[in-house]
């Protein structure tokens, strides 16, 4: 599958499954600026088109599947066997020792992988009442509200966990990903550059601020960004697929092809990129994208 996924995105030090652009997009917040929102929204729903792409096949990733939240984690699809393994695992282990804080964050990311997203948000609820200080579990918990569309609770949790002082370039990278969800690009570019000056080769950073540029429209940038972040040795599958995706949203098909295939099974590369194609080729994306904004510009000209 193509992942559309910021592993920062509010899941932070956890490094667990990747946030998602957000399937809910807050209304109110785009009230005063319509045109700008409308434009943004035509974006979004582009990236979450995408995002679904044989969904099924995320769990045949070549790669062995481990139950950690660890950077290097895969996908795995919810509902899934895998899925539902690691919620078992870390599900007894929870039980066992509820006060650990590897099994709060490792039950509470399989929970999220799973989809189950009120049940993390309700381990992670009681964790930062009983450590507030813990920059990991405030992450995870800003992660899961974020991803229920409960931006500003989201933002609140995060800022909270930072120090000014000694401020956690994930936690930045977090705070830079929802601001972009809100679609408040300056903020968010401000953050991710903060950020980049504490890790500037940090792949799961580059991954988060090259999903933004592609949220933006800028496919080029999104590339570049992507490129540099897969050089490192610490890149994951996500942002491997998240070239993948960018390369076929160009039309470059086969290089997009020869990424996905290192990563998922063949047969399920070859399907992705075909179900890309069709999309592509069936709505034109892009150019609606464009004619969109340009249409707005010329109506706030007049």
């Amino acid at each position: 599958m193509f992942l559309v996924t910021r592993r920062d995105a509010v899941a932070s030090r956890t490094g667990g499954a990747g946030l998602a652009f957000a399937s809910r997009v807050q209304l109110s917040s785009c009230a005063a600026r319509k045109s700008k929102c409308r434009n943004w929204t035509v974006r979004h729903a582009l990236i979450l088109s995408v995002a679904a792409l044989a969904l099924a096949g995320c769990a045949s990733s070549k790669q062995s599947v481990g139950t950690h939240a660890a950077p290097s984690q895969n996908y795995l699809a919810p509902g899934s066997d895998a899925a539902r393994q690691s919620v078992g695992y870390w599900s007894k282990a929870y039980e066992s020792k509820p006060q650990d804080r590897e099994n709060i964050l490792n039950y509470s990311a399989a929970l999220v992988r799973n989809g189950q997203l009120e049940q993390a948000e309700a381990v992670l609820r009681k964790a930062i009442i009983a450590n507030q200080k813990d920059r990991d579990i405030a992450a995870a918990y800003g992660k899961v509200l974020a991803q229920g569309g409960r931006f500003p609770e989201a933002l609140q949790v995060i800022r909270g966990a930072q120090t000014p002082t000694s401020p956690d370039w994930r936690l930045l990278s977090a705070e830079a990903a929802i601001n972009d969800q809100l679609g408040q690009t300056d903020t968010a570019r401000s953050l991710y550059n903060q950020a980049l000056k504490i890790a500037p080769d940090e792949p799961s950073l580059l991954n988060n601020i090259a999903l933004s540029h592609l949220l933006a429209g800028d496919i080029t940038e999104a590339e570049k960004m992507l490129r540099k972040a897969v050089e490192s040795p610490k890149a994951d599958s996500r942002v491997r697929q998240n070239l993948a995706l960018t390369l076929g949203l160009q039309g470059r098909f086969e290089d997009a092809e020869t990424v996905a295939r290192s990563e998922i099974d063949p047969g399920q590369a070859e399907a992705n990129i075909a179900y890309l194609k069709s999309m592509l080729a069936q709505r034109n994306t892009w150019a609606d994208i464009q004619s969109a904004d340009a249409g707005s510009a010329a109506k706030q000209g007049g």
